[in-house]
């Protein structure tokens, strides 16, 4: 198993109905407890463990889903109120080295995860099929985003990443 992409990368072929639709949303909506539940027992220096040799350590994980999650939330609500912006890329890579990933407790991603999904889960059921067809532009990739695509990209996202976290415990030994 490739232990960077442990569920394998996203890939989705053919239209988003309104069924995949709802599936993609039940992951966000379900991802803050069970990515609380990964975790609740886990020690600092559990928490400070790489899932992978080479890979982010768990603490860092869990504070670039919370990242990660807010900048598609703002990708979310741009796509809805201009028409085809072109969205800010960042380095996730750069932002798991600074501090409030490095050093801050886990506690606030966790709390800010929670929040921002009960937000953005408001947000996502309210959105009609026309809204979920409305686009971005990804100067990074070069690409133009559905938002439904966007929304399927993060349903993976956060399972991808709650994986890197339950298979290290479970290699492990942990739980």
């Amino acid at each position: 198993m490739d232990l960077r992409y442990p569920i394998g990368q996203f890939a989705h072929a053919g239209d988003i109905d309104a069924e995949q639709r709802e599936a993609w949303i039940r992951d966000i909506a379900e991802l803050p407890a069970l990515l609380k539940e990964a975790v609740k027992d886990l020690s600092e220096e559990q928490l400070n463990t790489p899932y992978r040799d080479g890979g982010w350590q768990v603490r860092q994980v869990v504070h670039h889903i919370a990242d990660s999650h807010m900048n598609s939330l703002i990708r979310f609500k741009l796509a809805l109120t201009e028409e085809h912006p072109t969205i800010r890329p960042y380095y996730e890579e750069r932002w798991a080295e600074l501090a409030d990933t490095t050093d801050e407790p886990i506690d606030s991603a966790l709390e800010l995860i929670d929040a921002m999904h009960r937000k953005w889960i408001t947000l996502l059921r309210a959105m009609s099929e026309e809204q979920f067809a409305r686009t971005f532009y990804h100067p990074g990739s070069g690409e133009t985003v559905r938002l439904d695509t966007n929304l399927g990209i993060y349903s993976w996202h956060g399972r991808h990443h709650l994986s890197h976290i339950t298979r290290l415990a479970d290699r492990s030994g942990w739980k």
